[in-house]
């Protein structure tokens, strides 16, 4: 299966990523609804719940256009579940070329992670371009990203920083031209989630996705 060429450019014409964890898959829709609704129809949804795979297919079975992506891929095995699910993208912290395989296997545009010229240059030579940077705030954030584009930034490769980006730095790291968007988890946090606060996470939508360069 081929890869969705525009998922990731479509990533880019939005800029921010919101990161979530979700408990409970009847909250999904709802969430995804929100966020399309506020103009930020994207979100990586983790795998870090049980109820995580169950809340991607309920999200591409209701909104089939929606930019769905899942994130916390650490395994191959993972890869292929969220794929079947329905994922349009997936998202590692890390870099295995097991799994840069298995996505391409699935046909699913996949951004692993790296932090160091070493695994920058891996997440190369497997094909990957779009890297996700993380936990960018651990790891020099916005300094380091500058650093990287040295050696690396004629290869094409682009950055996506998570982990430390908030509403006052996300400007500054999508200022940066390596940089293809943010992820952040300020969006929707996981309390207001499981309490139903929409209002409250529409708002901060509405306000990221003013952050497009």
């Amino acid at each position: 299966m081929a890869p969705e060429p525009d998922v990731l450019a479509a990533i880019e014409a939005l800029a921010v990523v919101p990161v979530v964890e979700i408990d409970d898959a009847a909250d999904a829709v709802p969430l995804a609804r929100t966020l399309a609704d506020a103009g930020l129809p994207v979100v990586e949804v983790t795998f870090r719940t049980t109820a995580a795979r169950e809340a991607v297919a309920a999200i591409a079975a209701e909104l089939p256009d929606f930019l769905l992506g899942a994130g916390t891929l650490l395994t191959p095995d993972m890869v292929t579940s969220a794929a079947e699910a329905g994922a349009r993208f997936g998202v590692s912290p890390g870099f295995s070329s097991a799994c840069v395989a298995a996505a391409e296997k699935a046909g699913l545009p996949f951004v692993p992670g790296a932090v160091t010229p070493s695994e920058v240059g891996a997440c190369l030579e497997a094909g990957a371009t779009h890297i996700k940077f993380f936990p960018a705030g651990a790891y020099g954030g916005i300094a380091t990203l500058k650093a990287l584009d040295g050696p690396f930034g004629w290869t094409g490769a682009r950055f996506m920083p998570t982990g430390g980006v908030r509403p006052e730095n996300a400007a500054e790291y999508l200022a940066l031209p390596g940089v293809f968007a943010v992820g952040g988890t300020w969006i929707a946090p996981r309390a207001d989630i499981s309490a139903g606060r929409w209002d409250a996470i529409a708002e901060r939508a509405r306000a990221a996705a003013e952050l497009r360069p």
